[in-house]
């Protein structure tokens, strides 16, 4: 009788942390710190928090990056959600507007949207043509893509150090896990 030994693998990051990425933190820090997320997903808003509590105690530690991860079968303005968010970046204010997509997550959709584009003092009429014409789109389906490749299915997925990290994602279990990610280096 021949048995096949348990094969044990390690989800990690496909596609490495590039300057195109929406990093924040310090680019020498000895943790990188990946998550993948959508705006509409409520277990990402909760983790959303716990992120802002995370980089706040360990702002010379991570090096934080979002990419986006939206589930359009169970989010309707995820995409859109998104292309906004990378609507904003082109004009240096991706993590204002992350931020506040996350803290208006209940009540995403169109119109909300532009409360947000104009609450930045965004150029709305800009802003509209461009999410209309998706001119952002293929950036989502990217971070998407690469997500799929890297093993991500569902959200928030977070990578440390380039490895899923497959614990949860409660303030002290990623606090042990960064500590720990960054000792080892």
């Amino acid at each position: 009788m021949t048995t096949t030994p348990f094969q044990v693998t390690v989800a990690r990051l496909v596609v490495p942390v590039g300057p195109d990425d929406h990093t924040t933190g310090p680019d020498n820090a000895p943790v990188s710190l990946v998550e993948y997320g959508d705006y509409q997903c409520p277990y990402c808003g909760m983790a959303h928090a716990i992120m802002l509590d995370l980089l706040r105690l360990r702002q010379e530690t991570i090096r934080f990056t979002f990419r986006h991860f939206p589930l359009t079968n169970v989010h309707p303005y995820a995409d859109l959600a998104a292309e906004v968010a990378e609507a904003a970046a082109a004009r240096g204010r991706f993590f204002q507007m992350h931020d506040w997509l996350y803290e208006h997550q209940r009540s995403i959709n169109p119109r909300q949207l532009m409360v947000g584009v104009d609450h930045f003092g965004l150029p709305s009429d800009e802003l509209a043509d461009e999410v209309g014409a998706h001119v952002y789109l293929d950036r989502v389906r990217r971070d998407f893509v690469g997500g799929v490749r890297s093993g991500v299915n569902g959200t928030p997925t977070f990578y440390i150090n380039g490895v899923r990290h497959d614990g949860g994602y409660a303030l002290d279990e990623l606090l042990e896990a960064v500590d720990v990610a960054a000792e080892s280096m």
